[in-house]
């Protein structure tokens, strides 16, 4: 049994495999991911019913699991509100600055060959998705049973 609460072993696999740099796609229940990730990452898709598991939960779990060194945000076009799971977002990640991508620029983001795993989920609200990018564990950091 494992000590960590994130026990997926699709996604577990898939991190297990990422390193420094690589990219970790959370996408909402909107998010066209059969043409919109690159093309050697894997895909786990963990949306059973709509607003069953959204990116924030998914994100939880994630920020406890492995360390994060740059954000990006879906943000809609100019002049319109930014939608509140950015703001959810940016104070689960906190210090971290969270960079806003347009549309196409985040799905060209996304398709990058550094994205090595995309986790579509049920969220239902628009503009939900999130790009992580993998920093490194610090020193010290290991801990052993």
């Amino acid at each position: 049994m494992l000590l960590t609460e994130l026990l997926h072993p699709g996604i577990l696999e898939s991190l297990a495999g990422a390193g420094h740099g690589a990219r970790v796609l959370l996408a909402d229940g909107h998010y066209p991911a059969s043409t919109a990730t690159g093309e050697r990452a894997r895909t786990v898709h963990l949306n059973l019913t709509p607003g069953l598991l959204d990116v924030t939960t998914v994100l939880d779990v994630l920020l406890r699991a492995l360390p994060i060194e740059a954000a990006h945000v879906m943000v809609p076009p100019e002049g319109e509100p930014e939608p509140p799971a950015i703001a959810e977002y940016r104070s689960m990640l906190a210090p971290l600055p969270v960079d806003r991508l347009g549309r196409f620029e985040f799905y060209d983001a996304a398709r990058s060959p550094d994205l090595a795993l995309a986790i579509v989920t049920a969220d239902t609200r628009t503009y939900a998705n999130l790009l992580l990018t993998i920093g490194v564990r610090a020193e010290g950091t290991l801990t052993r049973p």
